[in-house]
C-alpha cells in the first residue's frame, strides 16, 4: 500500500509539474545580467523616426523550427495559428477578451502591435519567414545554443529588422524564454517549446491556445511578470495590481493574495501571469505604453518602424534557384525613395537598370485612396508632400509587370 501511495504521489506531482507554466525569462536574464539597463546607442549614420500616434506597429517575424523528431517539425498551419493568436492578443481582438472581469475592463488595452511572417530575408530575397532545420540535439537548455548553427541551432536574422522566434524542444518543462531589450544581437529573440506554439497541431493540454508566445513576446518588448518576480513585487506598471506571487491553472474571480490592494484581487487573467492559456485574455494600458515605448525614437526596438520585411513587393533580389542555394543572382530592377522617412520633399533613385522617366506615380493612403498623382519627367524631380498628414503611405510607380510599389513614411 505504501508503494502504491508513493507512486500516486509521484504521478500526481509529475502531472502538476507538466501543467505548471514555467517561463525561463527572469532566470535567463538575471544569469546573463540582462536585467541591468543598457544605454541604447543608434548606429552611426542611422535615420530614424518616432512613433506616430495610434499607428499599427507591424513586426516581421522569422520562425526557426529546430526538430529532432517528426513531431517537433511542426506544420505550417500550426505556425500560422500562432501568428493569428499574437495578432488577436496584441490587438485585443481575442474572442475571450469578453472574459475580462468588469473590474479590469477599463484598463484592458489594444496595444496596436501586429506581426507577420517575414517576406524578405536579410539579403533582400523573397522569403517565407519559416526556417526548418534538423538538429542532432534531443533537447536544448536555456543557454541560447538553439540560436547558433554551430551549436545545433540556427543563426539569428538581423535583430533590428526581425523578431527571431526559435521553436524547439526545451529541457526541464520550460515553455519558453525571451531576451530583454538590449541583449546582444545574435541572442536577441524568443524561444518557445514546440508543443506550446500556436493553437492547432501538436500541443500539450493547458498550453494549447498560443499564449506562451504572447507572454514571451511581451517580455521581448520589456514587460515583466505581473508579480515582479518577488513576493509582493513590482512590475513597474501602475495599472497592474500588486500580488504576492504567480497564479497557476484558472482561479475564480476575485482571487485575493496577501498584498491585494483592493477587493478585486489579482489580475490573474493578464498575459504576464502564469495561469493556463484559457485563463489569459488581456494586457493593460500601462503595459501597452511600456511596450510601445520600446519603439519610440532612440529606444531599443525603434528600428522596426523602418523594417518593411513584411512586404514581398519590396524584395531587392531574385529568389535563389532551387537547385543551388549558394548562387548569387543579379538583383532585379527596383526603385528607392530618399529620404524616407520624409518631412516635406523626397526624390526617387532608380536601381539595377529601372527607367523612371515618363512613368506615372500615385501616392495612396492605407485605404487605397489616391492623394497625389504625377508623372516623373526627370530623375532629379522632387515631390512635395507637405499637404499630407504624418503617417504611412503607399507609392505605386508604373503599371502591370513594370509596376513598383513602395512605402513612404511622412513625419
Amino acid at each position: 500500500m505504501r508503494l502504491i501511495s508513493l507512486l500516486i504521489l509521484f504521478f500526481t506531482g509529475s502531472l502538476q509539474l507538466t501543467a505548471q507554466r514555467i517561463c525561463g525569462t527572469h532566470e535567463y536574464n538575471v544569469r546573463n545580467n540582462q536585467n541591468i539597463p543598457v544605454q541604447y546607442q543608434d548606429a552611426p549614420g542611422s535615420h530614424h523616426r518616432d512613433t506616430v500616434a495610434n499607428e499599427i506597429i507591424t513586426i516581421p517575424v522569422v520562425v526557426h523550427v529546430l526538430y529532432h523528431t517528426t513531431a517537433q517539425n511542426i506544420s505550417t498551419s500550426q505556425i500560422l495559428s500562432q501568428l493569428k493568436v499574437l495578432n488577436e492578443d496584441f490587438r485585443r481582438m481575442n474572442a475571450d477578451a469578453a472574459n475580462t472581469p468588469d473590474a479590469f475592463k477599463s484598463v484592458a488595452a489594444d496595444a496596436k502591435i501586429m506581426f507577420c511572417l517575414a517576406q524578405i530575408n536579410p539579403a533582400g530575397r523573397p522569403a517565407s519567414g519559416i526556417i526548418r532545420k534538423f538538429t542532432t540535439k534531443e533537447y536544448f537548455s536555456v543557454d541560447d545554443a538553439m540560436k547558433f548553427s554551430a551549436a545545433g541551432g540556427d543563426d539569428a536574422w538581423d535583430n533590428k529588422k526581425y523578431l527571431n522566434i526559435w521553436v524547439c524542444n526545451i529541457q526541464n518543462n520550460v515553455l519558453g524564454y525571451a531576451s530583454n531589450p538590449g541583449t546582444q544581437a545574435d541572442k536577441d529573440g524568443v524561444v518557445i517549446q514546440f508543443d506550446a506554439f500556436g493553437n492547432t497541431g501538436t500541443l500539450r493540454p493547458s498550453f494549447n491556445k498560443g499564449r506562451t508566445a504572447t507572454h514571451e513576446v511581451a517580455h521581448w518588448m520589456g514587460l515583466k511578470h505581473i508579480w515582479g518576480d518577488n513576493n509582493c513585487g513590482d512590475d513597474g506598471i501602475g495599472d497592474t495590481p500588486q500580488q504576492s506571487g504567480y497564479n497557476s491553472n484558472c482561479p475564480s474571480f476575485p482571487h485575493m493574495s496577501s498584498c491585494s490592494p483592493d477587493a478585486n484581487g489579482d489580475m490573474f487573467m493578464n498575459f504576464m501571469d502564469y495561469t493556463s492559456d484559457a485563463c489569459m485574455n488581456m494586457f493593460t494600458e500601462g503595459q501597452k505604453t511600456k511596450m510601445r515605448g520600446l519603439f519610440a525614437l532612440h529606444n531599443y526596438r525603434n528600428s522596426f518602424l523602418s523594417s518593411f520585411a513584411c512586404d514581398s513587393t519590396l524584395a531587392t533580389a531574385a529568389p535563389l534557384p532551387a537547385t543551388d542555394t549558394t548562387v548569387l543572382v543579379k538583383p532585379i530592377p527596383t526603385v528607392q525613395i530618399f529620404p524616407n522617412p520624409v518631412h516635406s520633399d523626397f526624390g526617387f533613385a532608380a536601381l539595377n537598370g529601372y527607367s523612371l522617366e515618363g512613368k506615372q506615380f500615385v501616392i495612396m493612403n492605407a485605404n487605397g485612396e489616391v492623394l497625389i498623382k504625377k508623372t516623373i519627367l526627370n530623375v532629379t524631380d522632387k515631390v512635395n508632400i507637405t499637404s499630407l498628414h504624418a503617417g504611412i503611405y503607399i507609392i505605386q510607380i508604373g503599371q502591370g509587370s513594370d509596376r513598383v510599389v513602395l512605402k513612404l513614411i511622412k513625419v
